[in-house]
């Protein structure tokens, strides 16, 4: 057996994808399974995007490119950042990876050294913690309360913040509670970076474009100009255009930060795909009035999911402002047995239970590190919606106390 490095100790394995195999493996033995744990949209590639990387694999477009992006694309990047969000960026202030996981990575090894702090609030994406880990930063995890919406608070960031602090890591929509911060929120967390030079905002805006009832979506640097120089803001055409097998993710912010970026980029995994930037190119610079629909479509199966979800007894499911997920309490059913003779005594006995004993894949909420709820991605089909719902309000009914 190989030697393996200590470093694989301190991070565990994604929660989510174990989650997703694990469904598959059961469906590919036969289950009726109805999988709510993956995070992505359930419709294809727009024609346009597609079209434009068979263009790119027909006229050789298919080598080695710049380490962090082709030139079309940052430039596509830039005029993006102006028109969605007021912020000016040249294009050697921007980065372009292989997923906007890459470039969370990649600014956490360039900036981190031990001891440094990371402040995250939870529940949060499951990979944010195990990439502070490995870039040899401590993350500082601060809970958020559902009476708050799930969103961070100004005396909570305030009392989390200590010298060693280097970053909040920022997400809005939230993964996975779907919580928005509006302008006044954002505004509240900047005048309390704004008393603390050390602290830097990378932010995940991932889910921008995926708004609801009339949220207006909002980044910090846009919010408050004098963090510009301090901020990483982080986009992607994952979610948005349907696009997560494509694996493109971008941020832009200060040069010398990109700069180290890039290094760090070069010496790993050198460019991301050569046909996929082209495709990006056209997502970005493309036409743009169809994600109002899809936004529209994903908030009618949010209404779906938290009409039938708040009617569980047992089941609070707050109303989110974006994204494709909800995060339920499920604070009133632990203690109970499952139907199926199981202690549901966390909400991971409560998702691994709902699993095997009624065949939905959920997530549970310790993976986003706040407990005890369990995540659904409503990224699919209306009736598979309506028929997993039917089912956990079946198994919830099954439980005794």
């Amino acid at each position: 057996m190989p030697l393996l490095s200590a470093t694989l100790d301190r991070v565990k394995p994604s929660p989510t994808i174990a989650m997703s195999n694990r469904a598959a493996e059961l469906k590919a033995r036969g289950r009726d399974i109805i999988a709510l744990s993956a995070g992505e949209p359930d419709f294809d590639t727009p024609a346009h995007i597609r079209a434009a990387a068979i263009r790119a694999i027909e006229t050789g477009k298919t080598r080695y490119t710049a380490v962090d992006g082709i030139a079309e694309l940052k430039a596509a990047i830039v005029a993006k950042f102006a028109r969605d969000n007021g912020l000016r960026y040249d294009p050697a202030q921007v980065s372009v990876g292989t997923g906007g996981k890459q470039v969370l990575y990649n600014a956490l090894m360039a900036t981190l050294n031990p001891g440094d702090e990371v402040i995250i609030p939870a529940p949060y994406w499951v990979s944010y913690p195990d990439m502070v880990l490995l870039a040899g930063g401590t993350p500082v995890i601060v809970p958020t309360r559902i009476e708050d919406g799930y969103r961070l608070t100004p005396e909570a960031l305030e009392a989390a913040i200590t010298p060693r602090t280097r970053w909040l890591l920022f997400n809005s929509p939230s993964n996975p509670t779907g919580a928005g911060y509006r302008w006044d929120d954002v505004t509240a967390l900047t005048e309390v970076l704004l008393r603390h030079p050390q602290v830097w905002i990378l932010t995940d805006d991932m889910y921008e474009h995926l708004a609801f009832d009339g949220f207006a979506f909002c980044t910090p640097a846009q919010v408050e100009p004098g963090l510009y120089d301090r901020t990483l803001t982080v986009n992607g055409v994952s979610k948005a255009y349907a696009m997560t097998g494509w694996r493109v993710g971008y941020a832009a912010g200060p040069e010398a930060l990109i700069a180290g970026m890039r290094k760090l980029q070069s010496q790993s995994t050198s460019n991301p795909c050569s046909v996929s930037q082209w495709a990006a190119v056209a997502a970005l610079d493309g036409p743009q009035e169809y994600l109002a629909d899809n936004a529209a479509l994903f908030q009618r199966r949010r209404d779906l999911v938290v009409g039938r979800l708040n009617a569980i007894p047992g089941i609070r499911c707050p109303v989110p402002e974006g994204a494709f997920y909800v995060y339920p309490d499920i604070s009133g059913l632990v203690g109970r047995t499952s139907p199926g003779g199981r202690l549901i005594d966390t909400d991971e006995a409560f998702a691994m239970a709902l699993l095997d004993e009624a065949d939905v894949a959920v997530v549970f909420g310790a993976a986003f590190g706040l407990s005890p709820n369990f995540r659904i991605s409503y990224a699919t089909s209306d009736a598979e919606l309506e028929t997993a719902c039917d089912r956990i309000a079946g198994f919830c009914a099954g439980l005794r106390c």
